[in-house]
């Protein structure tokens, strides 16, 4: 494995590690900031004391966290305040090897289908099994060399 490769690897472990961590857990239905706050049965205006923030400050935050405009370091100074951990991640729906998989088919039947259209042209078409082993080869080839333009289109 290259050196790129063995570096891709190592982030892709670090991912692994976020999702089992957060396999199943979704965001309360009221959010998190008023989910802990009921759980430790604190009151807005003893959570607005430990933030030196007023309690419509309080109230205002617990909204925009369900609407998703509160910051990541209004949700770290919240938990610090009441004795908590604010952690977040990024985590894959599927896994990473499967997105960059399913990107290498895509660019590889892409790729395929529009030289099979030059070769259709010249009577050369290709068979629909060796059009299937042509898009396998090229993708696994895309996920083992992670080419520049990887990412780009499709």
């Amino acid at each position: 494995m290259s050196v790129k490769g063995t570096v891709r690897k190592q982030y892709q472990d670090i991912v692994d590690q976020a999702v089992k961590h957060v396999k199943g857990l979704s965001i309360p239905a009221e959010g998190w900031l008023v989910t802990i706050r009921k759980a430790l049965g604190m009151s807005g205006i003893n959570q607005a004391k430990r933030l030196n923030v007023t309690r419509a400050a309080i109230d205002q935050a617990e909204r925009a966290e369900l609407e998703g405009g509160v910051t990541l370091k209004y949700m770290d100074k919240a938990a610090k305040a009441v004795g908590c951990k604010f952690v977040y991640a990024i985590v894959p729906e599927t896994s990473i090897e499967g997105i960059i998989e399913e990107q290498a088919i895509r660019k590889a039947t892409a790729l395929v289908k529009k030289a099979g259209g030059h070769m259709a042209l010249e009577m050369q078409s290709l068979t629909d099994s060796q059009t299937d082993s042509e898009i396998k080869r090229l993708a696994e080839e895309f996920i083992r060399d992670m080419p520049p333009k990887f990412w780009e289109g499709v």
